[in-house]
């Protein structure tokens, strides 16, 4: 991690939790199943839009057993406004069959079965264990990476690479922040930090290493890969 004057990363992340208060994932779900189908749709497409096309999926599809009997072309249609929806359509009927099949229709809270899951990565993974099953998760996506970064609390490789980013970050905080500090910074991602952030809006810009080097300057863009 960059030296840092002044403040500890307790002290960032305790002003981050001033400015975003009781910070959660913005999915709405009652389950891990909900949850957990809920994450996979939200690649690459907003919470909100999500949240407008779950309630009639989960009627239809209330369980991983009925999703998995789901006909592709009927999920198809109803999935599309998520945006890759014949993708999402083949992780979310194969995601179902796998808990039925392995896990006796109930959504496994262990990581290295949730991996095993059809579309299932390590920052889908831990969006579950976190919020639907209150054990420790950190889960990284472009936000992370980007409001990490610039804050200086990774570097380097870690910086491009979510795996590496988890790794970093979960030895910076106690296991019981590791949740609402991912969604801490996901939030403050997309209303301060964004990619031309709103600096003079940052509870922690004195002791940002972005802004320490550029004030509010504009930061130039780069692709970073979406995280599952």
């Amino acid at each position: 991690m960059a030296k840092r004057p002044d403040n500890s990363t307790l002290d960032i992340f305790d002003k981050l939790d001033v400015q975003h208060p009781n910070a959660w994932t913005e999915l709405n779900f009652t389950n891990p199943y909900e949850l957990l189908a809920a994450t996979i749709l939200s690649a690459q497409c907003t919470d909100a839009r999500v949240n407008q096309t779950t309630p009639a999926l989960f009627r239809k599809y209330p369980t991983p057993a009925a999703l998995a009997r789901a006909d592709a072309a009927e999920l198809e249609v109803m999935i599309q406004p998520t945006g890759f929806f014949r993708m999402k359509t083949k992780s979310l009927i194969g995601m179902a069959n796998a808990i039925v099949v392995l896990h006796g229709g109930e959504v496994p809270s262990d990581m290295d079965a949730l991996v095993e899951l059809p579309g299932v990565g390590r920052k889908t993974a831990n969006v579950v264990r976190g919020h639907a099953f209150k054990l420790p998760g950190f889960p990284v996506d472009r936000h992370v990476l980007r409001v990490a970064s610039r804050i200086g609390l990774i570097a380097g490789p870690a910086s491009e690479d979510a795996v590496k980013a988890e790794t970093k970050l979960t030895k910076l905080l106690p296991p019981e922040r590791w949740t609402q500090a991912s969604d801490t910074l996901i939030l403050h991602g997309r209303r301060i930090c964004k990619p031309k952030p709103l600096c003079e809006r940052c509870a922690v810009r004195t002791t940002c290493a972005y802004y320490r080097k550029h004030g509010s300057r504009r930061v130039p863009r780069r692709s970073i890969p979406a995280a599952r």
